[in-house]
């Protein structure tokens, strides 16, 4: 039975009930407009599936183990580098390593907890909507910061609006416990997320690496390493 219910979530991936209102109105806009142009209704039709399909929220297998750090969005690792980090985390004035995910218009937008523990910050911060793979974008762009204290380490996770996204959504509150691979919020329509974290911790991917939200781990807290676990979110 399990291996039945888990083909039938491969074939149909679940929608966000965000993207409803979008594949509504470019459904009736191509049936409305396809009785002036028949042309528009096949465009139209190919801009509503592609819609559904950018809402896709599909079931991820997450690695467990403390220290694993696994990517919260899909995309193209587009940056690791030591930076600042953005002032209204609070994660302090010394430099952080940074591991960037750089999501185009057709990877799965859902973003996912790169580690498990406590939100003790979430800061929405108004601004540009440069390109973003630009590093500048980090300072210019609108973006969503949250902090996640895992009882050991502190961790920074901000999403940031690119040249085509003009919203971030939220679904999690200061003072949320959460477990590593558990949804947070999502981007539309093409962004990225930036990950901070100490000093010293054990990158295990690479620049123009493909990172899959809540299965690809991006670093290692622990210097020790060693075995991990998962579990499938569904």
């Amino acid at each position: 039975m399990h291996d039945i219910l888990h083909s039938i979530r491969r074939i149909f991936v679940p929608i966000r009930k965000e993207g409803f209102p979008f594949i509504a109105i470019a459904f009736v806009l191509g049936v409305v407009l396809g009785f002036l142009w028949e042309p528009l209704f096949w465009f139209l039709m190919l801009i509503t599936a592609w819609i559904v399909y950018f809402f896709r929220d599909p079931a991820r297998t997450t690695p467990i183990r403390e220290g694993l750090v696994v990517s919260p969005a899909d995309g193209r690792i587009s940056m690791i580098t030591t930076v600042m980090p953005p002032p209204e985390t609070g994660l302090g004035g010394a430099p952080l390593l940074r591991i960037s995910v750089f999501m185009n218009v057709f990877d799965c937008h859902v973003n996912r907890a790169p580690v498990a523990g406590r939100i003790t910050r979430i800061v929405y911060t108004p601004g540009l909507f440069l390109n973003a793979e630009l590093d500048k974008a980090s300072d210019d762009n609108e973006r969503n910061a949250l902090v996640i204290d895992t009882g050991r380490q502190t961790i920074g996770v901000v999403q940031i609006a690119g040249l085509i996204a003009r919203r971030i959504v939220g679904w999690v509150q200061e003072g949320q416990a959460m477990a590593t691979g558990e949804r947070f919020g999502l981007i539309r329509f093409g962004s990225r997320v930036d990950v901070f974290l100490p000093l010293g911790t054990r990158v295990l991917v690479g620049v123009g690496q493909t990172a899959i939200a809540g299965e690809t781990v991006l670093a290692d807290l622990d210097p020790a390493g060693g075995e991990y676990t998962a579990y499938v979110t569904a």
